[in-house]
């Protein structure tokens, strides 16, 4: 005990010598003021009617949601079913005058093999393989970067807002997760797994290097903004969003602008291009994308609506990247479509749902979520015959969640049903699949 109480002071004196309060929280013990380190570990077991085996990279670990190489039924240990396996460190000090020194720096994890989350390993994996030798995969804009969550530093005031520079989650992706019902969970949620709605695009956007990000609150009125620089190589280009918010007693509403120059989304090499291509790169298709999104919620009671809805459009990029540009991650890109949008493609994206509040220990959920796809091919198609075709998809999901049934323990249970249909259905193995899903996860 004596040990533990001289440990404890001396880390106390080493913070209070670098200008942290130290003061230690009753309620986390790893928590001082301006100091936090938090966590998450997600698992469960999951049955699929059609999937794949688990990917070791991707963050998603497997696919929750119907795609191209699901295949056999398989009930598996599965990770991150309600939200990402994380460990991250954030600070904040007070410099005087009302302003504040604030940092936060996160990893990423699969908890199964403790590898950092990295979506394009996972595909590198499926680098010319049969669609039914596949693991799960998915591009993703955590790639394996030591910090592949947020990783800012910036300046923060009560009156002013907060100023951000570094690796910022964009203001998309923080709309997304205030409205969506699931609350961007990858097993029970279609824009929480795949990132087009919450990048504006594509995935990889979803979280921006080399960007500044401003959010300011006025009462009810919220004001946010992100900027990122193009950083001179591929897949990095310049992008913006704007957002204007406000908060009601019992409502809030939002809406959305974005803007992203030489987009990128990358896929595995087909067996072909495996043959000739160097080892470990992969294929990308690059566009200009262009996003608005308007959603909001509102509590009657016990119960809590969401809805929203997205427009994001796809075209030929401005500055098309040349083939063998590095791209997130380090990652190479050998083989490079810059000429995919012959028409503009519209994909629209529209969910609503319901949280009840059981009581302060249980809630159950229910969402629904659609993508409309337009046909932007040089002919105009509506069937299973190419992805340029106009498609559809859609997903019911149901969840319940039990909120600490021991301490910082939750346990949850649910199901998603989703299917595609005519040109989001080209390729696939089956068109639909159906995944229920328990697990517990531990946060601190």
């Amino acid at each position: 005990m004596k040990n533990r109480m001289r440990n404890a002071l001396s880390l106390a004196a080493l913070l209070s010598a670098a200008g942290f309060t130290t003061t230690a929280q009753a309620a986390d013990e790893l928590t001082w003021h301006g100091l936090t380190l938090y966590g998450t570990y997600d698992i469960g077991l999951v049955h699929q009617t059609h999937g794949a085996p688990v990917s070791k990279d991707w963050g998603v670990g497997t696919a929750y949601l119907i795609a191209k190489n699901s295949d056999k039924p398989q009930t598996t240990i599965a990770p991150n079913g309600l939200s990402q396996s994380r460990i991250g460190l954030k600070g904040k000090q007070d410099l005087g005058g009302g302003v504040a020194f604030v940092f936060n720096l996160e990893v990423g994890f699969n908890p199964q093999s403790a590898r950092l989350s990295d979506g394009l390993a996972s595909l590198a994996y499926n680098n010319g393989r049969a669609l039914d030798q596949q693991r799960s995969a998915g591009d993703a804009s955590r790639a394996g970067q030591l910090f592949n969550g947020p990783a800012f530093v910036g300046l923060s005031s009560k009156e002013l807002g907060t100023l951000t520079a570094g690796r910022n989650n964009t203001v998309l992706l923080d709309n997304i997760g205030r409205y969506d019902p699931m609350n961007s969970s990858y097993a029970f949620s279609v824009i929480g797994l795949q990132g087009a709605t919450s990048g504006g695009g594509y995935t990889q956007d979803a979280r921006a290097d080399n960007s500044l990000k401003y959010n300011g609150k006025w009462g009810g009125v919220r004001l946010a903004a992100l900027y990122q620089v193009d950083s001179g190589h591929g897949g990095q280009g310049t992008g913006w969003q704007l957002n204007a918010g406000f908060d009601g007693q019992n409502f809030s509403v939002d809406a959305v602008y974005a803007s992203k120059k030489d987009g990128v989304s990358a896929a595995s090499l087909n067996a072909a291009q495996a043959r000739i291509m160097p080892r470990g790169s992969l294929a990308a298709v690059v566009s200009d994308n262009t996003a608005w999104t308007i959603d909001g919620s509102y509590t009657l009671g016990a119960f809590k609506l969401y809805g929203g809805f997205e427009r994001i459009e796809f075209e030929n990029p401005s500055r098309p990247l040349r083939p063998g540009f590095t791209g997130l991650g380090g990652y190479t890109f050998s083989v490079v479509n810059n000429e995919a949008f012959p028409h503009a493609k519209h994909l629209d994206v529209s969910w609503l749902g319901v949280k009840y509040a059981i009581n302060k220990d249980f809630d159950l959920t229910g969402a629904y979520y659609h993508y409309n796809q337009n046909a932007y091919g040089k002919t105009i198609c509506h069937e299973r015959s190419a992805a340029n075709c106009s498609g559809q998809l859609d997903a019911y999901s149901v969840r319940l969640v039990w909120h600490n049934f021991a301490k910082r323990f939750d346990a949850y249970t649910g199901a998603m049903f989703s299917s595609v249909s005519d040109g989001l259905a080209a390729g696939y193995l089956h068109r639909s699949t159906i995944d229920p899903m328990v697990g517990v996860r531990f946060q601190f």
